[in-house]
């Protein structure tokens, strides 16, 4: 492999022919179908997915073939295969879907506005995660261009990641044949610790995601008339909560929902710790003066990726704070979002989770707790030798820097799924969102030069299953 040719060839189709095209994606609102229940109705995702169907046919790979696969009711799937030298499989995944807008976006910036200032590339899903099938595709081609073989590739983008990927099921089950087993996945919906090295993604945490409700009163009533009478829904509330977390430490009390981190990714912890020291926290928009619960970077990557942790990420029945007259409200609702460790159950920790908020609540007060989204964490099987010298050698090559290995604090429900249909695939998870690149809230960005760079690392990899799989054959 001619390195400087590749690097040559992906800048200049990343530059010329996907980042015009990555612009107008960004300003497509394309919610997932959780956030956008008439979706449908709308039309973002089909003008998205048409946009993106017309830039990969664009590419002229020669014996591609593309669809969009549409099953009744569902988000519609592209569908791509590129014929190899082989027919082993490399299967390539990305998605289209979007978050919401999310409040709190600078001046100048929004959500559906595409703004390139240097190097970044601000707008919702640029990074996470439109940018995939963009480094998919001209990572295919770079080899093309350099005559280099490579196996059988599929590449599958869904349209609905952000939901909990309900919809990907019965896609991989209708294209179970046509896909066959890929002894490589790579998936391109991961994180980056930093932008100098390859980072492969060892573990997701799961996800039990649902609405707490807390009832004292059927209607509002004036709060110095009732006040020391009528216990507080938020003080109940709280009350709830320390069930489940510890508010002075932030840890989760449920021994249950905790696991044995095991060695190797606790030594991959310090390994990354080392390489990453501070920028573990302060990587983050903290305050001034605010500082993160640990100042141990191997435990704040630990607690990210490996232990439990809980956030309130909506509310309801609380006025805003110009509207709010002095009444004692009858209810607060909030949603709550409990990561777990990657082995543990997300339905089983959904059951004892509802159990355990709904038991003798304080006051009598009317309380519900209803779990309306659970994922499964994902666990990497372990890393064959002849990947994990292609990664290092892709990260030196392009990056200048040794491979990373480390968990990820999110959740990708694809990986469990994948990692269940094909149990003896090797898993390269990687990604874009680094530092401040801040997928889902304010002032998202797609940081350039990693994208070029890891689509470089795309190709060598799949070149060097290539001769892996040849040597093996």
């Amino acid at each position: 492999m001619n390195n400087a040719g590749i690097k040559s060839f992906v800048t200049t189709a990343w530059q010329e022919s996907a980042v015009p095209v990555l612009k107008d994606y960004i300003q497509i609102p394309n919610k997932s179908p959780a956030f956008d229940p008439d979706w449908q109705d709308h039309g973002h995702m089909e003008r998205a997915v048409a946009l993106i169907q017309g830039w990969c046919m664009d590419q002229k790979i020669p014996g591609m073939t593309l669809e969009v696969i549409r099953l009744q009711g569902r988000t519609p799937l592209l569908y791509m295969e590129v014929p190899g030298s082989s027919d082993h499989t490399v299967l390539l995944y990305g998605h289209l879907d979007k978050q919401p807008e999310m409040s709190g976006w600078r001046a100048g910036l929004g959500p559906w506005q595409a703004v390139q200032e240097g190097d970044r590339l601000y707008g919702r899903g640029g990074a996470d995660d439109g940018y995939a099938v963009f480094a998919s595709l001209i990572a295919i081609r770079a080899l093309l261009e350099q005559g280099i073989p490579h196996c059988r590739c599929v590449v599958i983008i869904e349209c609905c990641e952000e939901s909990g990927s309900y919809d990907l099921p019965f896609y991989l089950e209708s294209l179970a044949q046509r896909i066959g087993n890929p002894e490589l996945v790579i998936c391109l919906d991961s994180g980056c610790g930093n932008y100098d090295q390859l980072w492969n993604t060892t573990s997701l945490r799961g996800l039990v995601g649902g609405d707490l409700r807390v009832e004292v009163l059927t209607e509002g009533v004036h709060s110095g008339d009732a006040g020391g009478i009528v216990p507080s829904s938020f003080r109940v509330l709280r009350a709830l909560l320390e069930r489940i977390e510890d508010q002075n430490a932030g840890t989760i009390r449920i021994a249950s929902f905790q696991v044995e981190i095991p060695e190797q990714r606790v030594q991959q912890a310090r390994q990354s710790a080392a390489v990453l020291g501070d920028l573990v926290y302060t990587r983050y928009p903290f305050v001034t003066g605010a500082d993160p619960g640990s100042s141990d970077p191997c435990a704040l990557i630990l607690n990210r990726t490996w232990r439990s942790a809980l956030e309130v990420t909506g509310m309801d029945g609380v006025p805003a704070l110009n509207d709010a007259g002095n009444v004692l409200r009858p209810f607060t609702s909030i949603r709550l979002s409990l990561r777990l460790p990657p082995t543990a159950g997300a339905q089983d920790a959904a059951r004892e989770l509802k159990a355990l908020l709904e038991r003798d609540p304080p006051h009598h007060a009317r309380v519900s707790f209803s779990p309306d989204w659970c994922a499964d964490g994902w666990h990497a099987p372990p890393l064959a030798s002849w990947l994990e010298q292609a990664l290092d050698h892709a990260s030196r090559d392009f990056f200048g820097a040794a491979a990373m290995h480390m968990g990820e604090g999110g959740s990708i429900p694809f990986m469990g799924m994948l990692g269940q249909q094909f149990p003896a695939a090797q898993f390269l998870i990687t990604g874009v969102l680094g530092p401040r690149a801040n997928a889902h809230g304010p002032n998202e960005f797609l940081h350039l030069p990693t994208a070029e760079k890891l689509t470089c690392c795309v190709a060598s990899v799949i070149a060097q299953h290539y001769r892996y799989v040849s040597r093996i054959s």
